[in-house]
């Protein structure tokens, strides 16, 4: 594989690539970069994070070496599971079946757990010496990575520990390129920073845009804007049924305004989503509303959209259908692979009788 093509296929369906010249440079002089992936083992899975594992399988297709790292204590500083760290490492093997279900290739990325790192007397030293460089005002503007304001940063002196925590991972494992949700920039960044003022290698970052709510929201306000999986109604989850996913996105926020695009749930999850896994998308409709209608890509659909041919309900109707035939495989796989998944109930019913 060429250059031009590995960087086509590491900067599409991108946000954002900071910089697009030193990844040509890293593609240019190296056969087999790292990168790696951050994630809070939290909860259980939506749709969503389909555009995440179609990057993995990206980058892994152009010749990354890819970690996916479980930052297991990272979730313990933002209170998630019950601040429970067992609670939390069920959570990351729940989640890596959810990976494999959706397509990441099992055997090309290396799976990681913060735990594994964090033992090492040499990462709480390159901790401190980030944290030098840093200042703490900065630390205070990148904790909307755990989707807190920067106020909330005075409640529990821990969470000013996250950003730092997250720079010194990709220090630590030797990362050639970050990758994540744009809601990650400012840690990004900041790694990035830091690595310059101590003479360290830089990280490239990738971010990739962040599929909305179906109940829409602020884009100014990723947190509340962006699929959550602490909204069940708001996202489609990888085990909803069929009629869920029906239900879920006939309520959909669905504008057909075009200045609105990239805020309108439904057509995002089309953009990131259903294009990517299949051919065409075909919707189904009456006669009398024009009959059967399908897409070869997600171009085609917007301009019928955005062109009045192509009514919302109909649009959010022929989403539902594709999701549900894109979820068709990952219930096979929790068919054949039930134990991570049925832990991870477990923990929810314990958790709700402590409550």
């Amino acid at each position: 594989m060429d250059l031009a093509d590995r960087m086509s296929i590491v900067t599409r369906n991108t946000a954002e690539v900071v910089d697009e010249k030193e990844l040509e440079e890293l593609l240019r002089t190296k056969d087999r970069p790292r990168a790696y992936i951050g994630f809070e083992p939290s909860g259980l899975v939506h749709l969503g994070w389909a555009l995440v594992t179609n990057k993995i399988k990206d980058l892994c297709d152009a010749g990354f070496e890819v970690i996916v790292f479980w930052a297991d204590w990272h979730a313990y500083i933002n209170d998630k599971l019950g601040g429970d760290l067992e609670n939390i490492r069920t959570c990351a093997r729940y989640m890596e079946d959810c990976f494999k279900a959706l397509g990441v290739p099992g055997d090309k990325v290396r799976f990681v757990y913060a735990s594994e790192i964090l033992d090492d007397i040499e990462y709480w030293g390159k901790v401190i010496k980030v944290a030098k460089v840093t200042s703490l005002q900065r630390v205070k503007r990148a904790m909307t990575v755990l989707g807190r304001s920067e106020d909330e940063a005075e409640v529990d002196s821990s969470k000013l520990l996250y950003p730092l925590l997250q720079a010194t991972d990709i220090f630590c494992m030797d990362v050639d390129l970050a990758y994540a949700g744009m809601d990650q920039r400012r840690a990004h960044m900041l790694a990035r920073d830091a690595a310059e003022k101590l003479k360290w290698r830089k990280p490239i970052a990738i971010h990739t845009p962040l599929i909305p709510g179906l109940k829409g929201g602020d884009r100014m306000n990723p947190a509340a804007f962006k699929m959550s999986k602490s909204d069940p109604s708001g996202s489609i989850n990888i085990h909803d049924d069929d009629e869920a996913v029906r239900s879920k996105m006939k309520k959909a926020f669905c504008p057909p305004e075009k200045e609105k695009e990239e805020e309108n749930p439904v057509l995002m999850l089309c953009r990131y989503v259903i294009f990517p896994r299949i051919e065409r998308m075909d919707i189904s409709r009456p006669e009398k509303f024009g009959g059967d209608i399908s897409f070869a890509n997600y171009e085609e659909l917007v301009e019928a959209y955005f062109g009045g041919r192509l009514f919302p309900l109909d649009l959010k109707n022929g989403a539902a259908e594709s999701l549900i035939s894109i979820l068709v495989p990952i219930r096979e796989y929790f068919a054949d692979h039930p134990e991570n998944y049925a832990e991870m109930r477990q923990m929810f019913d314990r958790m709700e009788k402590l409550r």
